[in-house]
């Protein structure tokens, strides 16, 4: 492939050389650099590629992509770009053949709700027979094949490459998280999206090496809609304005305001069961009814999401509404069947903020007790420790509190401050340092209508120990504790 492929529709200056070098390979990271490759130089926050040049031409590469004056031997060519990371886009796109043209491209920003709705748009989209892919917080999905993920968005070189698998693969649609860091660093640059999602914005991620405030924050959020043919956004955000402030797509909106496009209405919790949900009323662009398995007033918003993007697809009304029935995602208020007595759930909660929604959502439905598992990661702020703690003391009726990735600091120091924050205020608790042993006893001494939830770990399946990751999943304890204690399972 030559040089100039890749450059086509982007703006560079060559500085020396020609960009008509053939190139093998597309980098930008020096440690896969070969004979021939064009390596990008990207300025991180830990360290600047650019420092590596020297290394890069002695292992072989035959051009460098750089935003910085170098000194480079000759013989390799040099492109000067204002920004790499955008480069790297452009160029990662080119190389792989722009794949995001032969998808239908959907994209989700916001502080909440980003990982369930692309399940849930996913499901609704397999289930009317399109074949679509998934790239998130939690996994990337190409057919039946499933990677864990690192990042919320991946680098755009990765970002790419999966479009392009998924192509070979036969999908027709991939929906995508796309964080604020994302945006900022140009991982989904190179590329229009055929939808951008926004969900709603709260304050995160700022600070050192994220966003310095919030209206930087919502900046970067803001860009997804410039860089979207079609924008589907929440109209009940008080901060709709700022994100689509210099967009340059078309506009559709959900929520429960009057002026939204889809509206929601009439929001029923349901308890049955095992089971807690919602019913509601769509009316504007829909009219029809839906009920979903998933708890939780945002579950509304969620679910509206994912509707009105399948809407511009053309899905069946039945085709949406049986699919959000039986919508699942791991570790996102994942309800386990262990018994119809009492309802067990897991779910990635791991903040302050997080187990106060989580906790706040779970009292609406009224469960005889809130039962509130959990516990901090090691070599985190103790801070953390203190405000979880005082969080589930305050709205669960039990707090259980375990051990959840120690990390290189004893199990015991953790649960120490976390009952700090728990003796705040009055809940009952008690300590079970061992998890499964902690969710053991949940289910030994659960009580009609009880509400258990295993809060903290979520789609993780490992506990991480003295710098070791040891493979335990909740789903597969809570399996060994049926196999061993049976009765635990036995209905009223």
């Amino acid at each position: 492939m030559k040089l100039s492929q890749l450059l086509e529709r982007m703006e560079y200056e060559i500085v020396q050389g020609s960009a008509d070098t053939e190139i093998s390979t597309l980098v930008y990271d020096s440690r896969k650099v070969e004979k021939d490759s064009a390596f990008v130089c990207i300025s991180g926050s830990v360290r600047d590629a650019h420092e590596f040049i020297p290394d890069v031409v002695k292992a072989g590469a035959a051009v460098v992509v750089v935003e910085k004056d170098v000194k480079v031997d000759e013989h390799v060519t040099v492109v000067k770009v204002e920004n790499t990371r955008l480069a790297l886009a452009c160029m990662s796109a080119a190389y792989f053949g722009h794949p995001a043209e032969k998808l239908k491209t959907i994209g989700i920003t916001g502080t909440k709700g980003k990982t369930t709705t692309t399940y849930m748009i996913k499901s609704i989209l397999e289930a009317s027979g399109i074949k679509t892919g998934l790239i998130g917080t939690i996994e990337i999905i190409i057919g039946d094949k499933h990677i864990s993920a690192k990042n919320t968005t991946p680098e755009s070189y990765a970002v790419q490459e999966y479009f392009h698998e998924m192509v070979e693969a036969g999908i027709q649609a991939v929906v995508m998280e796309v964080s604020s860091q994302g945006l900022m660093l140009h991982r989904v640059s190179g590329f229009t999206f055929d939808f951008g999602v926004f969900t709603n914005l709260e304050p995160d991620h700022i600070g050192e090496n994220e966003h310095k405030d919030f209206a930087d924050y919502m900046h970067c959020k803001s860009l997804l809609f410039q860089q979207c043919r079609q924008g589907i956004l929440n109209a009940d955000s008080e901060h709709l304005e700022g994100i689509l402030n210099d967009h340059t797509c078309k506009v559709e909106t959900f929520g429960y305001s009057e002026k939204a496009d889809l509206r929601a209405s009439n929001m029923k919790l349901v308890h049955k069961p095992g089971v807690l949900g919602v019913d509601y009323h769509i009316s504007g662009l829909l009219d029809m009814d839906v009920d979903i398995n998933v708890p939780g007033r945002f579950s509304v918003y969620n679910s509206l999401t994912a509707i009105a993007i399948c809407r511009h697809f053309g899905v069946e009304e039945e085709k949406m509404k049986e699919a959000l029935r039986h919508v699942s995602v791991k570790g996102r208020i994942e309800i386990v069947p262990v018994s119809k007595r009492y309802t067990v759930m897991i779910d990635y909660a791991h903040n302050a903020m997080a187990l106060e929604s989580l906790l706040t959502t779970l009292k609406e439905y009224q469960p005889k007790r809130l039962v509130c598992l959990f516990g901090c990661g090691g070599n985190r702020a103790k801070s953390r420790r203190y405000e979880m703690g005082e969080v589930s003391s305050k709205l669960a009726d039990l707090t259980v509190v375990t051990s959840d990735n120690p990390r290189f600091e004893e199990p015991m120091d953790i649960i120490s401050d976390i009952l700090i924050g728990v003796k705040k205020a009055d809940g009952a608790y008690v300590t079970i340092p061992d998890r499964k042993e902690a969710i053991a006893y949940c289910l030994e001494n659960a009580k009609d209508g009880d509400v258990i939830i295993l809060a903290g770990k979520g789609h993780e399946d490992y506990q991480e120990i003295k710098g070791e990751k040891h493979h335990m999943d909740e789903r597969e304890l809570i399996a060994d504790i049926l196999k061993e204690h049976p009765e635990y399972r036995k209905e009223a």
